[in-house]
């Protein structure tokens, strides 16, 4: 159930000095700088994952995702379907979408390049820039069939996979990721999740065996992809989505977010106090006892190595 628009949604953000323990929803790491976003607007900065500063930014709508193309260019989503943008490594943001009578919140962001970029959120909210998010148009996926020479019936499930989207086309798009071999993926609402090889110009139905809600995506390595979700449901893929294993994992916590940390290593979070860690590039996770039930929203690595949480809690650096 989505929340009437905030009337303060138009206003700046206050300034808190417990901003850095507050709801925080997302977080991004770019070339040394660190920024961290959630309710009321709040967004922080920081270079070593230990020491926050707030910055003022013109709304107090919840904000939900962060993506940063370099330390100077980046972008912010939100509740209310804002945009906001910063020029100059997050010292200063101005607005440049919002739309508060949709009643619809944008989850998260990706950019190309610094000129073009897509916004995603629910009930199929798809927004594309062109100009370095200073504008956005309302836009479709543009949604084709994968043909398979080998199984043609692999092909006649992927359109009926097709024709599942088209009936239920306002599923919630809950975040877009770009793997290192040029994959981009947007996880989603129904066991659905999408694949574009033209850094989204087109996406593909990808059909891992779930009907849960998908609402992360994590790629690994090459075609090595992960995707998670409801009640600490995990599929792996090795070939860019083609066909999938489900990984049992120790939880039925929500997952929430992901991270690769070098080679095999990587770690999940969720709700909960959820944190999973594997050893074997995803084949299989363990769970980090962490002595608190906080739920985690984020996690990114700092300049220095060290990781950093995002969550229920605010932000912290994870001993």
């Amino acid at each position: 159930m989505l929340l009437p628009a905030s009337i303060y949604a138009d206003d700046d953000s206050t300034m808190a000095k417990l901003a850095g323990h507050s709801m925080l929803l997302d977080g991004v790491s770019r070339d040394g700088l660190m920024t961290v976003v959630g309710e009321r607007g709040h967004v922080l900065i920081s270079s070593d994952g230990e020491h926050w500063q707030q910055i003022t930014v013109p709304t107090r709508a919840t904000l939900t995702g962060v993506y940063f193309h370099d330390k100077l260019n980046g972008w912010v989503v939100g509740h209310d379907a804002v945009v906001l943008r910063t020029t100059d490594g997050g010292k200063t943001w101005e607005k440049v979408y919002y739309d508060p009578e949709g009643q619809t919140p944008l989850f998260d962001i990706w950019f190309r390049d610094e000129k073009y970029g897509i916004a995603v959120g629910a009930y199929g909210l798809y927004l594309v820039s062109e100009d370095g998010g200073a504008s956005w148009d309302i836009s479709e996926m543009n949604v084709s069939i994968e043909k398979s020479e080998d199984d043609p019936d692999e092909e006649a499930n992927k359109a009926e996979d097709y024709d599942d989207f088209l009936d239920s086309y306002d599923l919630h798009l809950n975040s877009i990721v770009l793997a290192d071999n040029g994959k981009l993926y947007i996880a989603a609402e129904a066991g659905k999740v999408y694949r574009s090889d033209d850094t989204g110009d087109s996406w593909v139905p990808l059909a891992p065996d779930y009907i849960g809600s998908f609402f992360g995506v994590l790629p690994v390595t090459g075609d090595t992809v992960l995707v998670f979700g409801l009640r600490g449901h995990m599929f792996r893929s090795e070939d860019a989505g083609k066909t999938w294993q489900e990984i049992e994992t120790p939880t039925q916590e929500m997952l929430t977010n992901g991270f690769v940390v070098s080679g095999d290593e990587i770690y999940i979070t969720g709700l909960g106090g959820t944190m999973l860690r594997s050893n074997d590039g995803g084949r299989s996770f363990s769970l980090v006892e962490q002595g608190h039930r906080d739920g985690f929203n984020a996690i990114i690595q700092g300049p220095d190595g060290k990781l950093v949480t995002v969550g229920e809690k605010g932000v912290h650096l994870l001993q």
